[in-house]
């Protein structure tokens, strides 16, 4: 008597289907062969020249999500964790532009966006206009709602007075979502989304900082003096701007995971290929068994932090819960970035220790991974309150 085997209907989370494992070839490709050259000098000037920026539009990755009828190219969530995953193993840089652009501003457009705002801001999204996201400021990092930005009426605007530090790609952007409190009684209740472009009077783009790592993208404050806001810029509902910041913030943080896991990637195949070439006693180092067991070690745990990642943003396009899985992701991964580079550099010896060589900036961009969009205290305590109720 035999008895039949049933066969999984659900594919391993790593398996591509053929349409994702092209497009993230599709946009590995590019970076390695347009984005690679420019690495080193954008990381000196801390700057990404505009022609690359019109390549990555024209690639298709600065407008993932948006619907083709306005320009974009209507396709998942996943499909930006890919891009964003395949940039970084190149340039984490460019990941973080394109991760902003997508799981942050085009995707709280898509969730809180009216049918003018989509109608007015999608095509520019999708052909040149680089968006920004602005939170924090000064005294509310962690406790991102206790921003002192104020937002008024008057007349038919809106009048929003404050600053904003921190903000990614705000030297090139063109539109920003900037969230102030119109009622400061009314604690958290009173933050309001507003959708706020360059060229609006009583704003402006401050002090760019020198930073550690990920240095090409821009991070800048925003000044806004009376900055006169259209009453028809509102994203979402007044008084509704902390939960268009939460769940915007838990989507991405699945494409920080992205950037972390594409970082570490570049790290160890940078380490493998060099551990092969080093001779040390006569024989490649790789051959030494405690070198061999260090980079299995980090295959592994590279490999448990993508799954996670890839379950996040699978359970997001499904439309299921992924609160937690979200902050497993971005806190795991930004972890195994800065253990796999770090080895990266060891292994590398004084030559790791040197900007001549890739896994210098690597190790000085996975760091940032534990900082923005949520640390890892908060990652961990947002675990805690799902498992613990």
């Amino acid at each position: 008597m035999t008895t039949e085997t049933s066969v999984p209907s659900h594919p391993a989370l790593s398996l591509l289907s053929e349409d994702e494992r092209l497009f993230r070839d599709s946009v590995f490709q590019f970076a390695d062969r347009d984005v690679r050259p420019l690495v080193r000098e954008m990381d000196d000037q801390a700057k990404i020249p505009r022609g690359l920026i019109d390549k990555l539009f024209a690639l298709g990755v600065m407008a993932v999500e948006i619907p083709e009828n306005q320009g974009g190219a209507g396709a998942t969530f996943f499909h930006s964790v890919l891009a964003v995953e395949s940039l970084s193993r190149v340039d984490p840089s460019i990941g973080v532009l394109v991760d902003v652009q997508n799981t942050l501003v085009i995707n709280a457009l898509l969730h809180w966006g009216n049918d003018d705002v989509r109608r007015r801001y999608f095509p520019r999204l999708a052909s040149g206009a680089i968006g920004a996201y602005a939170l924090s400021e000064a005294g509310s990092g962690s406790d991102a709602f206790a921003m002192t930005t104020r937002a008024i009426e008057r007349g038919s605007d809106w009048v929003l007075t404050g600053r904003k530090l921190w903000i990614t790609n705000a030297q090139e952007a063109d539109l920003f979502i900037v969230f102030a409190n119109v009622n400061p009684d009314a604690g958290y209740r009173g933050i309001t989304a507003f959708l706020v472009e360059r060229g609006f009077d009583g704003f402006r783009v401050g002090k760019k900082e020198d930073k550690l790592g990920i240095r090409a993208s821009s991070t800048c404050e925003l000044i806004l003096d009376e900055c006169r806001v259209p009453r028809g810029n509102v994203l979402g509902e007044v008084g509704k701007g902390y939960k268009v910041a939460i769940e915007t913030l838990n989507e991405g943080r699945i494409g920080i995971g992205a950037q972390m896991v594409g970082l570490a990637q570049g790290a160890l195949e940078h380490a493998i290929a060099y551990t092969k070439e080093r001779k040390q006693f006569g024989k490649a180092i790789a051959d030494f068994q405690a070198v061999q067991h260090q980079l299995a070690r980090a295959a592994m745990e590279l490999h448990a932090a993508r799954l996670t990642v890839y379950e996040a943003a699978r359970l997001r396009d499904a439309g299921r819960p992924f609160l937690t899985e979200a902050a497993m992701s971005k806190l795991y991964t930004s972890e195994v970035a800065e253990r796999v580079t770090s080895l990266a550099v060891n292994l590398f010896g004084g030559y790791g220790f040197v900007k001549d060589y890739p896994v210098e900036k690597l190790y000085r961009d996975a760091k940032i991974g534990q900082i923005y969009e949520g640390t890892s205290n908060l990652q961990l305590q947002t675990i805690a309150k799902q498992i613990i109720g």
